[in-house]
């Protein structure tokens, strides 16, 4: 895919935090963002990269209507030498396409969307921030457009990417969160959208969180949607376990979102010579094993966090206390080996970093 990417400077920059220790996550924006649009016949055209600003649709447009969207999250690191790298994004592209075709949207050339990635980073490098801990985020996102009603694909799509300099997710340490197990609600099952990254689905999950958070639980763990009996991911997170001395978690299978950090936790975990099983994981399961001392630690794996590790589960009124409220030294190990890999402290074996300076 040969688009030239026209480049269109603010006149108006906006002031950069002064504080880098009080940046939150998603609420500041860079300066600027990618858009490319795409026409039924006509395919990918008007790729540029303009001041960040409100978009103009149609009220007909068929995001509004029938929720044709999806998205990425992925983020830009600062080197300790100053330079900028990213982490995988031509996994989260290819994710990107995977998920454009489960919702019957066009997709967009991975080589295309990373060459997007890095123009709009290297743009707005300023934006970055330098304290341990920080990122800037990345938000690739494509919508239906149009002004037009009824179920079915929609002939007009806008694909566009904003950035937002994020703070240190652990600000007062890595705290381990609590979870409650949810056994009313449903967020995904095999065969509908739970393997895309999808609105929809995070949508779906507001409720259960929700009425969670009141009971004093950070989180929600949800079962499958057929038999609610297998533990499947957290909110915005996969969910591992480490069992029997194994990282332990629940396969994909179309109702999960194929992590990009699950990926790698399970790839690092396999070189650091620990076990990997991906396999269904009865909630039961789980509880029989913390009784007999075999399940020690659990984590979440996300791009957010990284890796969140879980102090408490909740399920029936049962629950189970793990790493006596810290975090377990198999999360820390992986932890550490990851994060550095990502902003270039330790060595990247596995060819998952893209230097832009």
């Amino acid at each position: 895919m040969d688009l030239e990417i026209q480049i269109l400077k603010t006149n108006t920059p906006k002031a950069k935090p002064s504080d880098e220790g009080s940046l939150g996550f998603g609420k500041l924006f860079t300066d600027h963002m990618f858009l490319v649009e795409y026409d039924e016949g006509r395919g990918w055209h008007d790729a540029r990269i303009q001041p960040y600003g409100s978009l103009a649709i149609d009220p007909a447009s068929p995001v509004l209507h029938y929720s044709q969207e999806i998205f990425e999250g992925l983020k830009a690191y600062r080197r300790n030498d100053g330079g900028l790298q990213m982490f995988r994004p031509w996994e989260n592209a290819n994710r990107m396409n995977r998920s454009a075709e489960r919702m019957c949207m066009p997709q967009l050339d991975a080589d295309f969307q990373v060459k997007a990635m890095r123009t709009l980073v290297e743009l707005e490098q300023d934006w970055v921030p330098h304290r341990e801990g920080t990122s800037l985020y990345l938000r690739p996102t494509m919508i239906a457009t149009g002004a037009e009603l009824g179920v079915h694909p929609a002939k007009s799509y806008l694909y566009y990417i904003i950035c937002s300099p994020a703070g240190s997710y652990y600000k007062n340490g890595m705290a381990p969160v609590k979870i409650h197990i949810e056994d009313h609600y449903v967020r995904a099952v095999k065969g509908g959208t739970g393997a895309a990254k999808t609105g929809g689905n995070y949508s779906a999950s507001l409720k259960a969180a929700f009425d969670a958070e009141k009971k004093g639980f950070d989180q929600v763990l949800w079962l499958d949607g057929r038999e609610n009996k297998y533990v499947e991911e957290v909110g915005a997170m996969n969910m591992v376990f480490v069992m029997d001395g194994k990282l332990v978690t629940a396969p994909t299978g179309g109702s999960i979102l194929p992590g990009i950090t699950r990926k790698s936790v399970l790839q690092l975990a396999g070189d650091m010579g620990i076990a990997v099983e991906e396999r269904p994981i009865a909630v039961e399961e789980l509880f029989r094993a913390h009784e007999e001392g075999r399940l020690t630690e659990a984590f979440g794996t996300g791009t957010a966090a990284v890796i969140s590790p879980v102090g408490l589960m909740e399920y029936h009124g049962k629950v189970m206390e793990l790493s006596g409220g810290k975090i377990g030294p198999v999360a820390q190990s992986i932890y550490d080996t990851l994060v550095g890999i990502q902003r270039g402290d330790r060595p990247d074996p596995y060819g998952w970093i893209m230097k832009l300076s």
